[in-house]
């Protein structure tokens, strides 16, 4: 049986890893880009001369992770968080367009950042980008550096948070809840759109596997959440109290506003799209997801 070749930029990050395992299950050899070359990957430098290898599909998955902790949001700090998106999506999108043997399809993983906050606006896929906010106009110039020629599909997946013990949001906070300090994040009342990071995985895949799909996906789940039910869900699964608020002006002053907002701000937001193309969920309902990724051990 002849393997065929996706190509992930991102690869070894939290969903890269996640995606190469599922992909590798089956008939496919997944190859990573990285900053060196080895047996399974190729480096960013072979890309931007143009080299993508007979790939069947490219995925672009990289981005420097904006809820790191450690890092102070600076002006430099948010030029990385621009450039490892935007200038990576870019480098992958031109090797594509000058390759010989172009891929089937170009899956690019942005954010539901797209989005203006709001309490009250309900957004699909249909909604546009407002460009008003740091993660919209990101949005908006990480979306564009994606242009790919005919016949080339392009599929833009906006992910909600991503849920999983190893990674993301849920490993930041497994030890504060498992110690009864969780609790809602500001007022609680902010939707939270999210999806399972195997969700996630399996969307990916039914992108590159149906020709039909294309253009914008929202990558979240159908069950419509607030912080504050997220908060509840995630206690419920570890049997833990969560009475602990995170009040705003406390997350604005630790991790500056600009970044607070995704934690203390959130988007209505559903997936018509994907769900008008057939695609099934295994956790479509917080509780099931909880239940899957809220445990202290990770189980590999």
């Amino acid at each position: 049986m002849a393997f065929k070749k996706i190509l992930i930029g991102g690869g070894t990050g939290f969903i890269g890893q996640h995606l190469g395992e599922m992909l590798s299950k089956t008939n496919y050899r997944v190859v990573n880009v990285s900053r060196m070359p080895s047996a399974n990957a190729i480096s960013w430098t072979a890309v931007e001369s143009g080299s993508i290898g007979h790939a069947h599909a490219v995925v672009n998955l990289a981005g420097q992770q904006t809820m790191d902790f450690t890092r102070r949001w600076t002006a430099g700090f948010k030029q990385n968080v621009r450039n490892s998106r935007v200038f990576t999506t870019k480098s992958l999108a031109a090797a594509i367009n000058k390759s010989n043997d172009k891929p089937k399809v170009f899956v690019v993983v942005t954010g539901v950042g797209a989005y203006e906050p709001s309490e009250t606006k309900k957004y699909n896929e249909s909604s546009p980008s407002t460009g008003k906010d740091f993660f919209s106009r990101l949005c908006v110039e990480w979306e564009a550096a994606a242009k790919v020629d005919p016949p080339v599909r392009l599929v833009i997946i906006r992910s909600g948070v991503v849920l999983g013990r190893d990674g993301g949001m849920v490993k930041n906070m497994i030890l504060p809840f498992f110690f009864g300090l969780g609790g809602p994040l500001g007022s609680g009342k902010q939707y939270l759109p999210w999806i399972h990071v195997e969700d996630l995985c399996r969307l990916i895949t039914f992108a590159i596997e149906n020709d039909e799909v294309n253009g914008i996906l929202n990558g979240v789940a159908p069950q419509v959440i607030t912080n504050g039910e997220f908060t509840q869900a995630f206690a419920k699964a570890l049997s833990r109290p969560a009475f602990l608020p995170a009040p705003e002006f406390v997350l604005n002053l630790l991790l500056n506003e600009e970044r607070a907002m995704l934690m203390t701000k959130g988007q209505h937001v559903t997936p018509k799209r994907v769900l008008d193309y057939g695609f099934k969920y295994k956790y479509d309902n917080i509780d099931a997801a909880c239940k899957e990724c809220a445990h202290l051990f990770p189980n590999k």
